[in-house]
């Protein structure tokens, strides 16, 4: 990766070279179990850093293993791509099959995708050299602001005239009182160039356009710009925007980004099993035609950009489905083939529900604690609500919809609902959630299972 690094590190995206123990290890801390898709998952990585130590020779004809994740709603397909995606810094998307249609239909292209994903690779790109222009964007800014204020006062000046001053010594004691905080409530007068409308195109077949048209039409006709009066501290944030933007090489992002999506860039193709053709007709032929028409970029081609063209071949692609009504093999056999991989993600038990609950550094009993806390009121989960929460969360699963560790979110935000909207009126306070707290406002909606599938 020493190529890629040191383009990469140009542009402020840090690469950490992490083994696969490091990688699972971390993913531990915010995901329960699935040990077998956390160690693909970091195989799949480690082995991007592998590549880039080959030949170049070599290293070009090393394709990624993707992979294809296997199991039902709420188990951690996603939770696992998103983190993985955070924790190396690469540019990652998420995008649902189901919303692709194939080429010559009405819907969004399968090559958008690539577009999306460049799009995360170049904010990610631009918020890491912004970081690096802040700090001589705000001596700028300082400046321009003395220059604003020292105009005014000499205008004044001019008014009503007094004792005369050199503009030397104004300025020196303009920046003084500047420096003390003293002027941020003083007005001063900003030209500021108005934002261009949006330019909206639609229409059937317009979805595949990629032209910058907001761009073009932006070049063509005349900036326009207003004259503003604001306060010092709206102008300090008013002007840093502006000396950051300037001080970007937008070339240079763009050329950034591109590498970093080609070579780094994760794709998470969620619900894959929905574009499977049954035996009936209809919109079984746009499935079958999405499957095609991803089977390209999967492999290895060139999409065009208003950026320029990125190649895909290197691009590591997540594939997952719940597969309850078919099978991978239904997939078409060539697509199969680009996804050697494939790891089976287990349904969550009880006990998986206690540990989601209780170990992840975000869990969800620390998040709802922290919410109320924040209201002066301290929420305590004993280890005995725990287990009857977990309980709820697994016979709900069990009779009702099975949608994984989602549940628990239905789950507690209506057994904190009383609390969350008295929480303020209560000012301080500790409030003990015991098993017999979580009976009391989740038994009668748990029992009645038709109640419990429009409210649990």
């Amino acid at each position: 990766m020493r190529a890629l690094a040191s383009k990469a590190d140009d542009a402020g995206v840090q690469i950490r070279n992490l083994t696969p123990r490091e990688i699972v290890a971390e993913l531990d801390r915010y995901i329960v179990g699935q040990h077998d898709a956390k160690r693909a998952v970091a195989i799949a990585i480690r082995n991007r850093w592998r590549r880039q130590q080959l030949p170049d020779e070599l290293r070009q004809e090393v394709s990624p293993k993707n992979i294809l994740m296997i199991g039902p709603t709420g188990v951690g397909k996603t939770e696992i791509a998103r983190r993985l995606a955070k924790l190396t810094g690469a540019p990652f998307i998420k995008v649902e099959a189901t919303k692709y249609t194939e080429v010559g239909y009405y819907g969004r292209d399968v090559e958008s995708i690539v577009r999306e994903l460049l799009d995360s690779a170049i904010s990610l790109v631009r918020q890491r050299e912004r970081t690096k222009v802040e700090d001589e964007a705000r001596v700028a800014v300082e400046e321009r602001l003395l220059d604003l204020l020292t105009q005014r006062e000499r205008e004044s000046a001019e008014r009503e005239p007094a004792a005369e001053t050199s503009r030397e010594e104004l300025t020196e004691r303009l920046r003084k009182r500047l420096l003390a905080g003293e002027l941020e409530d003083r007005k001063v007068e900003l030209l500021i160039e108005a934002r261009a409308t949006p330019i909206m195109v639609g229409g059937v077949g317009m979805e595949h356009l990629d032209i910058d048209l907001q761009g073009m039409f932006e070049k063509i006709l005349p900036k326009q710009t207003n004259r503003r009066e604001v306060s010092v501290a709206q102008a300090r944030q008013i002007l840093f925007e502006q000396e950051c933007e300037g001080r970007l090489d937008q070339d240079k992002i763009h050329a950034t980004s591109i590498e970093l999506a080609e070579n780094l860039g994760i794709i998470f193709i969620d619900e894959v099993d929905k574009i499977v053709a049954s035996e009936g007709r209809g919109a079984d032929v746009s499935r079958q035609g999405v499957q095609r028409d991803l089977l390209p970029i999967v492999e290895g081609t060139q999409v065009q950009t208003r950026y320029g063209y990125v190649r895909t071949e290197h691009i590591l692609f997540i594939a997952a489905g719940a597969f309850h009504k078919s099978k991978p093999s239904d997939l078409m056999p060539e697509l199969q083939g680009r996804f050697p991989i494939r790891v089976e993600l287990k349904d969550l038990t009880k006990d998986d529900f206690v540990r989601i609950l209780t170990e992840p550094k975000n869990s969800l009993t620390r998040q709802y604690a922290a919410l109320l806390e924040t209201e002066g009121v301290t929420l305590d989960f004993n280890q005995s609500a725990i287990d009857a929460l977990a309980e709820f969360a697994y016979r709900v699963n069990q009779t009702t919809q099975n949608i994984g560790a989602r549940r628990l979110y239905t789950i507690l935000e209506r057994l904190v609902e009383e609390l969350s909207f008295e929480a303020p009126d209560m000012k301080m306070g500790k409030v003990e959630i015991t098993a017999k707290y979580v009976q009391e406002r989740l038994t009668q909606i748990a029992e009645d299972e038709d109640l419990s599938r429009y409210i649990l």
